[in-house]
């Protein structure tokens, strides 16, 4: 019960000093103010911008592997030319691997085009984004209709003229209509409209399939090359979900070498890419950003930490024959300690309070402005921490020393 009474105490000293004092202590307080806003602010951007392109890697899923050429990087010195000579997966890649791998529920083969013109009558919607695709891409990525369903494996196998269209290409060229049953005309031929993708929005990644349209890959075999480079062709592999993504990893290496005859010793002249090399970019990205954060606000803090602890210094001076009185009448050190010790805690959460509401208010005129930032519960724990650690350090030697004063000498001051 006593220290519950020594921080209502501590709390009180604190508003009468502010009360008292209200220009010096707030402009002490500043400095808190100010650097826990700093950190809390570029944290809080930081992890709302961090949470929406991790939740664009997530669409990739945690057992997808992708086979292309190139592997994903290009941060820093990027090796371009340990890889411009590699060859492009091939549809003989693709159906050995089909064959060979048993750790796979899905293997797919897939080319993307982008800036294409999609038109239904009168209607025309340009900027389409291209996708031809082999029969087992629903099993390589989730599908959702709103509309109508996947491509059979007869009309796969038989390059039937069907495709299925993103919501925002279905809006703008039906206008609310219903679209299967309906010919669009892509590339200069008439195809069927078969499935609707549900809107899903843009992500922070650009990943959506709202505005691509997706053919069988036979179908555009007989349109483009579809193994060319301009394409990025690339086959993804879906490993089962009770297998170790490692195991499906190091199974696929195995064939892929295997099929390119790649001997003991040599490089592999394809990437294997995955969800989790794009999580590490970015945990290795946001760490810097982190960084900057508490280097902009730790000079910040510093400042107001040495305010806080002149602020006690003076508390001390003023209070001092009243300390005197307080350990005559048989207060122990520690209560002294703890009672100057809380009330610079007590101002330094203060002034992180105000930072943190700062913050909030700084996210609500983000929003404004259509950019949506959190304040995670994480950051705003992590800003009562700091003011709390920085009260305790700021706050500790002007609390000693008021511990060790002599009563009597206390009491004649």
């Amino acid at each position: 019960m006593i220290i519950f009474r020594l921080i209502a105490e501590s709390f009180r000293f604190a508003a009468d000093a502010l009360r008292q004092n209200k220009l010096r202590t707030m402009l002490s307080l500043l400095g808190i103010t100010i650097g826990i806003f700093a950190i809390i602010f570029v944290f809080s951007a930081a992890d709302t911008f961090r949470s929406k392109l991790q939740e664009s890697i997530d669409k990739l899923g945690s057992k997808t592997i992708f086979i292309q050429k190139w592997p994903w990087g290009g941060f820093g010195d990027y090796p371009w030319w340990k890889y411009v000579n590699r060859p492009e997966p091939s549809l003989r890649d693709y159906d050995l691997l089909k064959e060979r791998l048993t750790y796979a529920q899905g293997v797919s083969y897939e080319i993307y085009a982008n800036e294409r013109t999609v038109k239904y009558r009168v209607n025309a919607v340009e900027g389409a984004g291209l996708r031809a695709v082999s029969q087992d891409f629903n099993k390589t990525w989730n599908l959702e209709f709103q509309e109508g369903r996947y491509f059979t494996e007869n009309e796969g196998r038989a390059g039937s003229p069907v495709v299925l269209i993103g919501a925002a290409l279905a809006e703008g060229l039906f206008n609310g209509q219903p679209a299967i049953g309906k010919k669009v005309s892509v590339m200069g031929r008439k195809m069927s409209v078969v499935g609707v993708f549900k809107k899903e929005g843009e992500d922070m990644m650009g990943m959506s399939q709202d505005k691509n349209i997706i053919m069988p890959l036979n179908l555009a075999r007989g349109m483009m090359d579809v193994e060319s480079g301009r394409y990025d062709p690339t086959i993804t592999v879906r490993g089962y979900d009770h297998i170790a993504l490692e195991e499906v990893e190091s199974e696929l290496r195995g064939a892929m070498r295997s099929i390119r005859k790649i001997r003991p010793g040599q490089d592999d002249d394809f990437a294997l890419n995955k969800s989790t090399i794009a999580s590490d970019q970015l945990d290795t990205m946001f760490g810097v950003v982190d960084l900057a954060g508490w280097f902009i606000g730790g000079f910040s803090i510093l400042v107001g930490g040495f305010g806080i602890a002149n602020i006690m210094f003076v508390s001390v001076k003023e209070r001092t024959n009243i300390i005197g009185i307080q350990k005559s009448l048989g207060a122990k050190n520690y209560f002294i300690l703890l009672q100057f010790l809380f009330e610079a805690i007590a101002l330094c959460l203060l002034g992180g309070l105000l930072g943190l509401l700062l913050v909030y208010i700084g996210t609500l005129i983000a929003g404004s402005f259509g950019f949506e930032m959190v304040l995670f519960m994480s950051n705003i724990i992590l800003g009562i921490g700091v003011s709390v650690i920085i009260g305790v350090i700021s706050g500790f030697w002007p609390a000693y020393s008021a511990s060790r004063l002599d009563p009597v000498e206390a009491i004649r001051s």
